[in-house]
């Protein structure tokens, strides 16, 4: 074994999700240093129990159950900004480049620190990159796994390298950008190497002094002609947000959700001919050789408007994507409502709508 932990039984994890829901862990630590993510692991082999890593709890989906093995939730902490990165690539110490010059600082953030708060020091700083994704609740770890993006904007474009522990070999390995296979809600991660890395820390390269990226709908008709600041960008970005509950309230019911449930399909072009034909005005954005159809049009096409109500499940009364925990919903209400809508789009539209949570413990 490494460093000690302190190893707690029987804890609800509800209380560690944005749904609030979920039965309890068997075993569970709250890992501040990769040694006792290591410890931890050690444990769980010698138990021969299954592990699962928890960040923020703002994408996940716990079984009523619970988990019957060690959740680790980690709390990596530290915020780094040691080097900056010159155009063509090439990185130097802070202490010995001119800023003038190095546009672009290299910051290292622990896995376990909150995005939002990240995203605010960002913006206070003056470094572009990142203020399109101000208000998305969870940890710093989280946003490489499912390269999170919002409001024209992804992880994918300013991350330079992700730091993770191999479950495998116990050693920390680093990957460069191009090597996490970054896609739309996708990467290594979450794709081919599932469950094998365990994210430390993610480094980023920002733009001091930077415009920020208005590109989506609602910035462009917000700001029109005008070049609107950082903290402009940042405090519309949380205005909408807020305004479709997508901003974590204790005092808004329809916050208690996953975020966006479900993910914007992406069809070829043949396919999306082929529903014209039957459908009319079918929004669509530009995506490569294909398109994406957005899911909350689909959804709402298929019948289920905002306000709609399964049991204790719904779909939130301001956003069409997130299904709400209206309160002593169950994990198997969730799935339920789940099932139920992506059967009625599928019907309709011969589309497979698939989520955006983890499912822990089913």
């Amino acid at each position: 074994m490494k460093e000690p932990f302190n190893l707690q039984m029987n804890v609800p994890c509800a209380q560690f999700t944005t749904l609030g829901i979920g039965g309890p862990a068997r075993f569970f630590i709250r890992a501040g240093t990769a040694d006792q993510v290591v410890s931890g692991l050690e444990f769980a082999e010698t138990k021969n129990l299954p592990v699962f890593i928890l960040g923020g709890g703002s994408n996940v989906l716990i079984a009523d159950a619970g988990f019957d093995g060690l959740v680790i939730q980690i709390a990596l902490l530290g915020v780094e900004n040691g080097e900056w990165r010159e155009a063509g690539g090439k990185s130097k110490t802070a202490s010995t480049s001119p800023l003038s010059t190095l546009p672009s600082p290299l910051i290292t953030v622990g896995a376990g620190e909150d995005w939002d708060g990240f995203v605010a020091y960002c913006v206070d700083d003056g470094l572009a990159g990142v203020e399109c994704l101000s208000g998305i609740p969870g940890f710093v770890g989280g946003t490489p796994v499912q390269n999170v993006g919002a409001y024209g904007q992804e992880v994918a474009e300013t991350i330079v390298s992700v730091e993770c522990l191999d479950r495998r070999t116990k050693q920390v390995v680093t990957f460069a950008n191009a090597e996490c296979g970054f896609a739309y809600r996708t990467s290594i991660f979450n794709s081919t190497e599932r469950d094998r890395y365990i994210v430390m820390s993610v480094t980023f390269a920002l733009r001091k002094g930077g415009e920020p990226k208005v590109s989506y709908k609602d910035l462009l008709e917000e700001f029109g002609d005008r070049r609107p600041t950082l903290k402009e960008v940042r405090d519309a970005v949380l205005r909408i947000r807020r305004s479709k509950s997508m901003i974590i309230d204790p005092d808004d019911p329809n916050s208690r959700s996953a975020g966006s449930f479900f993910k914007n399909p992406v069809v070829s072009r043949e396919d999306l001919a082929k529903l014209q034909t039957k459908f009319e005005r079918i929004p669509f954005f530009e995506f490569g050789d294909a398109v994406k159809i957005p899911a909350a049009w689909l959804i709402e096409q298929a019948g289920f408007q905002k306000g709609f109500v399964r049991g204790n499940a719904g779909i939130s009364e301001n956003h069409t994507l997130a299904i709400v925990n209206r309160g002593g919903a169950t994990a198997a209400d969730v799935l339920g409502l789940k099932a139920e809508i992506q059967q009625g789009v599928e019907t309709k539209f011969g589309i497979s709508l698939q989520p955006e949570p983890i499912f822990v413990g089913f």
